[in-house]
């Protein structure tokens, strides 16, 4: 089941909760674990992105495990909305995945505008 979400992170954890009823918790990550999954958002993506450029930093799709980590390192001077996360300018966000589940949402740094995570 493919749910669209778009929503910011504004605390350490988070909750999603899909249309039907299941619940699918993304919990923060320990700062010392290794990211399974690692994304820079360099300097200059928005500004390439207001001239129209591409922008490709992650794929449009990403397969997780439950207990991987995502890291997204947004060193741009813009926040940028990656599926259901919100990373803004000069911060870095790591999620560790505590349940499955599908999820598809907006990014602004892939050419698609969308970005569909599912984890296992």
């Amino acid at each position: 089941m493919t749910r669209r979400i778009l929503l910011m992170v504004l605390a350490v954890g988070l909750v999603l909760v899909g249309c039907g009823g299941d619940e699918v918790t993304v919990g923060a990550a320990g700062g010392d674990q290794v990211a399974d999954h690692r994304f820079v958002i360099p300097v200059g993506t928005g500004e390439a992105m207001d001239r129209g450029e591409p922008v490709e930093i992650l794929p449009a799709a990403l397969d997780a495990r439950v207990g991987q980590v995502l890291e997204l390192v947004n060193e741009d001077d813009r926040g940028h909305l990656v599926g259901p996360f919100f990373v803004g300018a000069g911060e870095t966000l790591r999620q560790e995945f505590t349940s499955p589940g599908t999820f598809e949402g907006i990014c602004t740094v892939h050419p698609s505008g969308q970005f569909v995570l599912t984890v296992t």
